[in-house]
């Protein structure tokens, strides 16, 4: 796998189906930031035993990646959990349908504490208990399940409909002092949808974005990067403010210190240069 980002400022998370291993190797060489392979909603319960062997053998074998592990409370969670702790190739665990903090704190200790939880929020009680579960032990990240929060609640696609749980989520995750929370995916490759829902979750707080094919990945990372005149914009910000010895003038320059020092730390993580 190529050189990634930090999972802590990840931009897009590839969900790659564990039922179809001949992939594993293509999606970890693509231009996601990281990638999951998914042995929950993509697999038959019919086929999660065979599904789980091929990623726990991927994963031995020189594979590195996160995986979507079966939620709390399934049939299938333990053996889940029990497969994957001590390989080497796993980063963490993305644990479904999240709805108490107990959930996390479980995962994390079946895995010894070796290994980070992204807790994956799907349902209205997620949602109510989002602060309570980003402050979990073993918490890394929060992720918006959209698809199945708008089932659980019937509510529509529509941004409006949408604001309210993402913006829980960024709440939550500010509360919990964990990094930005992980979008939902948007559905089909349209550049300017995936443009326009990218900002929309950029907008609201969110730093990350789950992508269902290769060919999201490069908008959803231009989309959740700073742009060229932002960085540009910071590094002359940063520049001025050591040639004047660093003093602070007046109340508004630590508010944007802190967002300039925000912006070229991203920017060098993400190999964007200023216009």
């Amino acid at each position: 796998m190529r050189d990634s980002p930090s999972a802590e400022i990840s931009r897009s998370w590839l969900l790659v189906a564990a039922t179809r291993p001949e992939t594993f190797d293509s999606a970890a060489s693509s231009r996601a930031d990281q990638i999951i392979l998914d042995i929950e909603d993509a697999v038959d319960p019919r086929l999660k035993q065979a599904a789980r062997d091929d990623v726990v053998n991927w994963l031995n074998g020189g594979g590195q990646g996160w995986v979507r592990i079966n939620d709390r409370a399934s049939d299938f969670w333990s053996d889940d959990v029990d497969a994957l702790v001590g390989l080497p190739g796993l980063q963490g665990v993305m644990l479904a349908k999240t709805e108490e903090p107990a959930h996390v704190t479980e995962t994390f200790d079946r895995l010894r504490g070796a290994k980070p939880v992204i807790a994956l929020v799907e349902s209205a009680l997620g949602i109510e208990d989002a602060a309570h579960i980003a402050r979990a032990r073993g918490a890394y990240r929060l992720a918006f399940g959209s698809g199945d929060y708008r089932r659980d609640t019937g509510a529509s696609a529509d941004d409006m409909a949408m604001a309210y749980p993402r913006s829980r989520l960024v709440i939550a995750s500010r509360v919990g002092n964990l990094p930005g929370p992980i979008d939902g995916p948007t559905v089909g490759t349209s550049h300017p949808v995936l443009r326009e829902q990218g900002g929309i979750a950029v907008a609201l707080g969110m730093t990350g974005k789950l992508c269902l094919d290769v060919d999201q990945l490069p908008i959803i990372n231009e989309v959740i990067s700073p742009t060229r005149s932002d960085v540009a914009w910071a590094r002359d910000f940063l520049d001025d403010f050591e040639a004047r010895g660093r003093i602070i003038r007046d109340g508004s320059d630590l508010p944007r210190l802190g967002r300039a020092q925000k912006i070229d730390k991203l920017a060098r993580a993400f190999g964007v240069e200023p216009a």
